[in-house]
């Protein structure tokens, strides 16, 4: 099956709807997730797994049988959905019964009734990454046609999702700033210093204490101006 005109324009109307309308990146990717069970054909079920500083997440799955699959290549520590993202590669599982280049996975996952999968790479961003991750209940359901389908998918989501996790860690960056400007004034006032010395007491305070900026410029916020 080759995208037709129906999906291509559907696809380009998803694309931009979590470019305008997305607010956070869970949101995002939860409506990545849902349409990729839509858009891509023989997907059943349908995950994110997000690999951050080593750690291995599924922040939205669509299916019970996705969730356990991820959660068995977080038990594992391997898998195809973590190798796609961290490779930036497309992977594909034809008959699970057979997959041998992650054996402990794949018997397991037989075991669960996963049939095939296809993994698509998210992004990668230092040394975080994101892979959508396809699955269905039946063997050889990922037909040539239908993966082209998926990188093309996944392709422009990846553009888009990044568009939004930039425009999330912006707000974070200014949400921290108002944070910390908002500590140093209190500093100012306190121990009548300029905002210069402000800075520097919660960077030492940050610095001896081993916790970061924001976390320092929150405690001082909670504990009031009256606080010693």
């Amino acid at each position: 099956m080759t995208m037709n005109e129906t999906q291509t324009t559907r696809m380009a109307e998803l694309i931009r709807e979590i470019r305008t309308e997305g607010d956070d990146t869970a949101a995002v990717l939860g409506r990545i997730s849902a349409a990729a069970v839509d858009s891509v054909p023989g997907t059943e079920f349908a995950s994110v797994t997000m690999v951050t500083a080593g750690r291995i997440e599924t922040p939205v799955v669509v299916g019970d049988l996705a969730g356990k699959s991820d959660a068995l290549q977080r038990e594992f520590n391997e898998g195809p959905c973590v190798r796609s993202a961290v490779d930036d590669t497309t992977i594909i599982i034809d008959d699970m019964r057979r997959e041998n280049r992650w054996p402990r996975y794949a018997e397991a996952a037989t075991e669960l009734g996963i049939g095939s999968m296809a993994c698509f790479c998210l992004y990668i961003d230092g040394h975080d990454f994101g892979a959508l991750n396809l699955l269905s209940t039946t063997t050889h359901a990922f037909e040539p046609d239908a993966i082209a389908v998926g990188q093309l998918f996944a392709a422009h989501c990846a553009t888009a999702f990044s568009a939004v996790r930039e425009k999330d860690q912006l707000l974070t960056a200014l949400s921290s700033r108002d944070i910390i400007g908002q500590a140093k004034g209190m500093i100012m006032e306190r121990y009548q210093v300029d905002a210069d010395q402000a800075f520097r007491l919660l960077a030492r305070l940050s610095q001896d204490s081993n916790t970061k900026l924001i976390e320092v410029a929150k405690k001082i916020i909670e504990a009031g101006p009256d606080a010693n």
